[in-house]
Parts: structure tokens; sequence; C-alpha cells
């Protein structure tokens, strides 16, 4: 199927063939036409497959039939709920994308700034809105956004903002709009709690699923490490150094721990920053733009932070530390190996994440490969002195194993990955 037979308006057509869209994704290809119909939906597609586009493109087509060329006062006709104020930016420049040829306008509103510029915003007239649900419902209290004439709700990234606790917040602004609405669910994954919510709020919605859920990219070569947990630092700059890595997405549980990584990387000479939430949204906007413009080689984030990272062709992500929720797995590896492109995604696993990558390999379902031959594996104390190398396959029977030193005096002539 082209763009072009979906019966897009003339001026979204020609958008979105200037960005180099000509056939859509398995995505846009079937959630496309039952908005365009304006029927709920339930959408559930892996990280990187155009969720974006399927439905911002369809929306603007509505609203370019509602609107029109009217002067008229503009009112918000459509909102767009996602968990992070990266997410939400990005979103925003893909409506601003896709509707350059209408006269639609959006704009996107998050907290950790001043609400003033988005109140001025606001008080002129919008058309799309896009929004964290924090400052959402602050700006609705103070009697500055009307929900009145809304025609469309989209709930982006719905697991997520489960994960990150907004659920009762949805549930308030769902509340706040028509009951006539059109309501939109996308999701790169739906557990049980989000078809839940979607039993509350969807009227007979179509579901759409076009990979298994859950799933990983197939063009992800995924790779695992089993590291000393002191040791994981040494194991990055290993791997940066001797692969002369750049572009490189690496994920920490914590803030702290991201802001950690970062140092021991500047001590060692690597142009390294960290994304997270105690940084100021000028001060996320400018790492990422530094990091998009190649002038960082490595990105250390937290999850919620890396919500919204959108990177063309983004070679490889690290999980510097391994994720407790299996899922979330699924979305740091969606980082790379985007659009049909290949990426690779490394693991760090510790003896005390051992469990963590047990469930997410229940979760994918997937043989990841183990690399052996590093410097930093796995060990413990022999009672002679002596350090075992071992990995969870190991068994302990010192019969036939190398110590650490031995593994390590070895030039590894094995590919890294």
């Amino acid at each position: 199927m082209l763009f072009e037979e979906l019966s897009l308006s003339k001026s979204i057509q020609k958008a979105v063939y200037e960005e180099g869209y000509t056939q859509p994704t398995p995505i846009q290809e079937q959630a496309i036409p039952y908005i365009l119909e304006g029927k709920d939906v339930i959408g559930c597609a892996q990280t990187g497959t155009g969720k974006t586009a399927a439905f911002a493109i369809p929306i603007i087509h509505q609203l370019h039939r509602i609107v029109g060329s009217s002067k008229k006062s503009k009112q918000i006709r459509a909102l767009i709920v996602t968990p992070t104020r990266e997410l939400a930016i990005q979103i925003g420049q893909n409506f601003d994308t896709y509707a350059k040829y209408t006269n639609l306008t959006q704009t996107t509103i998050f907290g950790g700034v001043s609400q003033i510029p988005q109140v001025d915003v606001l008080k002129k007239g919008i058309d799309v809105v896009i929004s964290t649900p924090g400052r959402l419902l602050d700006l609705h209290k103070q009697g500055f956004i009307n929900f009145d004439y809304l025609h469309t709700l989209v709930l982006d990234e719905a697991d997520q903002m489960l994960d990150m606790g907004f659920i009762n917040d949805v549930k308030k602004i769902v509340k706040l709009t028509p009951n006539n609405r059109q309501t939109l669910l996308f999701s790169a994954t739906m557990p049980m709690a989000i078809r839940e919510l979607a039993e509350l709020f969807l009227k007979n919605p179509a579901r759409v699923e076009v990979a298994p859920i859950s799933s990983t990219a197939e063009k992800v070569k995924q790779r695992i490490y089993f590291v000393e947990k002191s040791e994981k630092r040494n194991l990055l700059y290993h791997l940066i150094r001797n692969e002369k890595l750049s572009d490189v997405l690496v994920f920490t549980r914590t803030k702290h721990g991201a802001d950690n990584v970062v140092k021991s990387l500047r001590k060692k000479g690597i142009a390294a920053e960290a994304i997270h939430g105690d940084k100021s949204q000028s001060a996320r906007q400018r790492v990422l733009e530094s990091f998009k413009n190649k002038e960082v080689n490595i990105l250390v984030a937290t999850d919620i932070a890396a919500r919204g990272i959108d990177i063309d062709q983004l070679p490889l992500v690290i999980n510097f530390d391994l994720p407790n929720i299996p899922e979330t797995y699924v979305h740091r590896i969606g980082r790379t190996g985007r659009a049909g492109h290949e990426g690779i995604a490394l693991s760090f696993c510790s003896k005390d994440e051992h469990p963590y990558w047990k469930d997410i390999q229940r979760l994918i379902r997937v043989d990841v490969k183990t690399i052996t031959e590093h410097p930093y594996p796995w060990h413990t104390d022999r009672p002679d002195g002596s350090i075992e190398t071992i990995t969870p396959s190991t068994k302990r029977s010192g019969k036939n194993q190398k110590s650490r030193k031995s593994n390590t005096s070895k030039k590894n002539k094995k590919r890294w990955y």
C-alpha cells in the first residue's frame, strides 16, 4: 500500500512525501483507516515502528476538514497525553511537519518550566495540545484549558504512564473530556492494567497489533555480558575505547548512577553527558541536541528521561543496569533498530541482577548471545586464594576453569559483540 491510497488530503500527502514517506508502516496502514472512520483504536506495536504518525496524520486530516481555512477563534480539538517532556516535544515536531501545508497549530505543555509562555499560546487559541498529565491538570484547574470542543483524545505510551504513576491523572483528564470524543490508546506493550484501562475509556475499539506483544525489534542484535558489579564502569570504558564506539545511548537505573557513569567516563577522556529528571528542561534539550549533533559521544540516561529520544539510525544501546521491569527492556532496546535499520543492544548483568535477566528472557523469548571473552566476568574466590571465572551456566566444580587473571591475559580476537 502507498500513502496516496489512504484517502488523505493533498496537503498531508505532500508533507509526508517530502519526508520520504511512500509506504505506511504496518501500524500506520492498519490504524489510519480506523481513525479516519472515527473509531476508537487500541494500537500496540514495538517502539520505532511509526506509532506517532499513525495517529498524528489522520488527526491532522480530520481537523483540517473541520477547521478548514476558518479564521474564527481556535479551540482545542485534539489532545495528546504523553508521559515525558521529551516525548511531548518530539510529537509536537512531528505534528508541525505533517501539518505544515495546513493552517493547524499545536503547542506542547509540560512542567519544570514557567507556565506563562504556555498560557499565552493557549489564550491566542490552538488546535492541538500535546501535554504531560500534571501541567495539563494544573492549567485546566486555573481555567486556561477548555475541552468543550475536543474531537480526539490520544493516550500515548500508555504503559509508561501506568509505570510512572500517572494513571490517576489520566483518569481525571479523561473525565474532563466530552463523552462523544474519539479515543486512541497507543503503547509498545499491553499489560493487563492497560487493557482494563482501555475497557473503561474506549467504546468498541478497533484493535491493531502489528507485532507480538512485548516483542523486540528483529534487526536488533542483543548481547549479554555477565560482569562483576564493581567492574561495570571499567567494562563500559573498555568497549568504548577498544571498539572506538560513538553515538551510544547508555541506560542506568537511577539519576545518581547516570551522573557517576558520566564522571567516570570524563575522567578517562570520553565525551559523555547525562540526561535525567533532575536537569532543567533547557539543560536536557541542550544535552540531547549535542548528542544528535555528535558533539557528545555517549549519552547516559534514565528510563523516564529517555522516553521521546528519537535519533535516526542510533547504532548502539547499552543497558549499564538491567531494569527490574521486563517491559522496560523492550522500550530501551527499541531506541535502536528503528524504522527497519539494524542496531545492537548490549546488556551488563551483575550477579544481583540475574533474576531480572531471567524475567526479561521469559518475556522476550529470544536466545540472547552471551559474550564470555571480556576482562571483567563474574568470579568467586577459591579456598586456595585463586579466582574462578563463572557464568550462570558454569558448574562450580573447579575443573577446567580458568582464573580471572589467565582469562584476561590473552588478547580477545573475537568480535566484541
